[in-house]
């Protein structure tokens, strides 16, 4: 699968995700992350919550429920996940996004 992110981004560190087929660049902060998120295959991330997050969606789409709605998000569309809040996803192959994490340690370097 050809990157959607030029060579700046993909020069980053891979982050530490054991999802099949999903390709994560982390650029790290002290005080929060940032992803650049690149999925080759559908993926199910069930329910769970952490900080706040907020994406913008570069390609594809992904299938969010947060806080029990249900909504689909596709290229141009962001979304945001206030701290706390349960939230899930189904991630359709092909999806690429950047996603913003309020939280200096949410994934680990590969």
């Amino acid at each position: 699968m050809k990157s959607v992110f030029p060579e700046p981004i993909t020069s980053l560190p891979e982050a530490d995700i054991p999802i099949e087929g999903l390709r994560a660049y982390i650029s790290q902060s002290e005080t929060h992350q940032i992803l650049f998120m690149e999925f080759e295959k559908a993926a199910v991330v069930p329910e769970h919550s952490h900080e706040g997050q907020l994406g913008i969606v570069l390609e594809g789409k992904i299938d969010l429920t947060i806080d029990g709605e249900e909504r689909t998000y596709t290229k141009g569309d962001r979304y945001f996940i206030p701290e706390g809040v349960p939230h899930s996803g189904r991630i359709h192959a092909g999806y690429a996004d950047v996603t913003f994490f309020n939280q200096a340690n949410r994934y680990s370097r590969k």
